[in-house]
């Protein structure tokens, strides 16, 4: 059959596989760029946070010491008025009087220098903790700074490349009709491999084997043809030695006139084994009856006697 497929279309496609697959490759790592910072981001994320959540912890803490510091002031101050008026009591129980008062005012003066004192150590470890952060946080900045100018010139770098390799794609592809290079670009981006090789049969894509009847039409390349299992465009591949396809024939397989020729011979070597056989149990036979004439013989001769 005289061929209506210009082979170069077949060039052309394997030559655009090339250029889509480095393609959708530079543009998955395009879109890969910004997922690389995704990890430090989250990490300064929770760090702020955690940050925030410390200094709102710090903002009370320290509302509560000023407040203990402000009840301690009172208390002192209450302890040492009834200190003083001791020098000018005149009853018992004004004595009485201020001696509970003094007394009461130390117990709680006592109660709230403690807690003040415990208090005053939890603002101060929670302030280093702050700092600390603070330190963290801008080393993370500033290594994610680093990273994201980085990764933004890689990103130039790529889409300058990609840029190249869709203008190679375009002048590929106006040498293509459209519908099949529409059809070969879904292919690739699903399998990374557009066209592929048939050979002894096979699908060289997803190696299953092809009817012969359409293996040889791939053969004769008279039109693009898609495979029916994995939608690749499939292409012809000689064997090494360029010898043609082995198909399941049946010459190769053998006929039903063999197999009788075979049962034949088979009937005679048998048939001529049973004679033999038949002729053995004759020779046995007559050894019988001679075996059984002297028997008989013998039991005469006893009776005559």
């Amino acid at each position: 059959m005289e061929k209506t497929l210009d082979t170069k279309v077949f060039d052309n496609l394997e030559k655009l596989q090339v250029v889509l697959s480095a393609k959708y490759q530079i543009q998955a790592k395009i879109e890969d760029v910004p997922k690389q910072l995704e990890t430090q981001e989250e990490l300064l994320s929770r760090l702020k946070k955690e940050y925030i959540e410390k200094n709102s912890k710090y903002e009370e803490l320290k509302k509560k010491v000023d407040g203990l510091k402000e009840e301690l002031e009172e208390v002192v101050k209450l302890r040492e008025e009834g200190e003083k008026g001791m020098d000018n009591i005149s009853t018992h129980r004004e004595y009485e009087a201020l001696e509970k008062q003094i007394s009461e005012a130390g117990e709680k003066e006592s109660g709230l220098r403690k807690e003040l004192d415990k208090e005053e150590k939890n603002l101060a470890e929670l302030d280093e903790l702050i700092k600390a952060d603070e330190s963290v946080i801008k080393s993370q900045e500033k290594d994610l700074n680093e990273a994201r100018a980085s990764l933004d010139k890689e990103a130039g770098s790529l889409k300058k490349e990609l840029a190249s390799l869709e203008k190679k794609e375009a002048n590929i592809s106006a040498n293509i009709d459209p519908e099949i290079t529409y059809k070969f670009q879904r292919i690739i981006q699903r399998n990374n491999e557009g066209i592929v090789y048939v050979k002894n049969g096979v699908c060289g894509g997803c190696h299953m084997i092809l009817p012969a009847q359409f293996a040889l039409e791939v053969r004769e390349e008279n039109e693009i043809l898609f495979c029916p299992y994995c939608s690749r465009i499939l292409r012809w591949q000689e064997t090494k030695d360029g010898e043609e396809e082995d198909y399941f024939t049946m010459d190769t397989a053998g006929s039903l006139a063999d197999l009788d020729d075979e049962s034949d011979a088979y009937d005679e070597d048998d048939d001529d084994d049973i004679n033999e056989n038949e002729d053995d149990v004759k020779d046995d036979d007559l050894l019988d009856d001679e075996d059984e004439e002297e028997i008989e013989d013998s039991d005469d001769e006893e009776s005559e006697e």
